[in-house]
């Protein structure tokens, strides 16, 4: 028996009237799909991880119900927080375009964008709003997206990420205090570290010597307040420094080395991972 997803995606994938033009894998558990629908009753229940949406074409006819209705417009911007339920009446033709991120990964984002403690985040339930400074990523994605173009989608979704994080509208800091996590010293001193040794292997225990904490405690520490566990902080900033590298026209076989990948196949694994797509494929893109 298949398990429910519990995502914007999962639950348009299980309606019999919305339709997908176009997905994409950026990565991480990161994701965009460009759907159209009409004629339908949608209801989101307990969602997990995040979506921003935005309406490409239609939308007049688009209700949220659950609430004091309203009905959105062409622009319209959406944000769907991870835990919201909403139900929503589709009448006219509808073309979205959406970008998913898992939970850990906009704790890291901010956490990396904003020099925060990434538990500090709570993105806000947001229902049509004007598209303010997110119109230009946004349609970049959608064009991206309909290209198939992995990178060019890889990197709207970082400047969207970047615009909707700098607008106070789209989230909020919690007030209640934080207990445990790292102070922002030990954070940026740890992170400096990791930077500089990419090329060779990290340890837990030399990042638990730099913290001042045991093996276990930093781990857990490292997770609450940069929203991922020490290896994928690590393997995000692997694949960082290889794309860049790779944009430079290095050598994969020298990257593989210079960013701290046991061999080649270990490398190309981890960049499709970190990127939807291969190296060789990357460059092909570049090219």
């Amino acid at each position: 028996m298949r398990t429910k997803d519990h995502s914007v995606f999962g639950f348009l994938q299980d309606s019999s009237m919305a339709r997908r033009h176009g997905s994409l894998d950026l990565g991480f558990g990161r994701s965009c799909a460009i759907w159209s629908n009409q004629q339908d009753h949608v209801n989101y229940d307990e969602l997990q991880g995040h979506a921003f949406s935005m309406y490409v074409r239609g939308g007049e006819d688009v209700w949220r119900i659950d609430q004091k209705p309203v009905r959105g417009w062409p622009g319209a911007v959406c944000i769907f927080p991870q835990g919201q339920s909403s139900e929503w009446d589709v009448g006219g033709h509808l073309t979205m375009m959406h970008l998913y991120l898992p939970d850990e990964e906009l704790r890291r984002c901010y956490s990396e964008m904003m020099d925060r403690d990434g538990r500090q985040i709570e993105l806000a339930d947001v229902t049509y709003a004007e598209a303010e400074g997110l119109i230009i990523p946004f349609s970049r994605l959608f064009g991206e997206t309909c290209a198939g173009n992995a990178m060019g989608a890889e990197e709207a979704m970082v400047e969207l990420i970047a615009e909707v994080l700098s607008q106070k509208r789209f989230h909020g800091e919690q007030v209640k205090p934080i207990r445990g996590g790292l102070s922002m010293t030990v954070k940026r001193r740890l992170a400096e570290f990791i930077e500089e040794n990419l090329d060779q292997m990290v340890r837990l225990r030399e990042l638990a010597e730099i913290a001042g904490l045991s093996e276990f405690h930093l781990q857990r520490s490292f997770k609450q307040t940069c929203g991922v566990s020490p290896s994928l902080y690590i393997a995000h900033r692997r694949v960082e420094r290889a794309r860049q590298m790779v944009r430079a026209g290095e050598p994969l076989a020298q990257i593989a080395d210079a960013c701290g990948f046991s061999s080649q196949s270990h490398f190309t694994r981890s960049f499709k991972a970190g990127t939807g797509v291969t190296p060789a494929a990357y460059r092909k893109a570049i090219a």
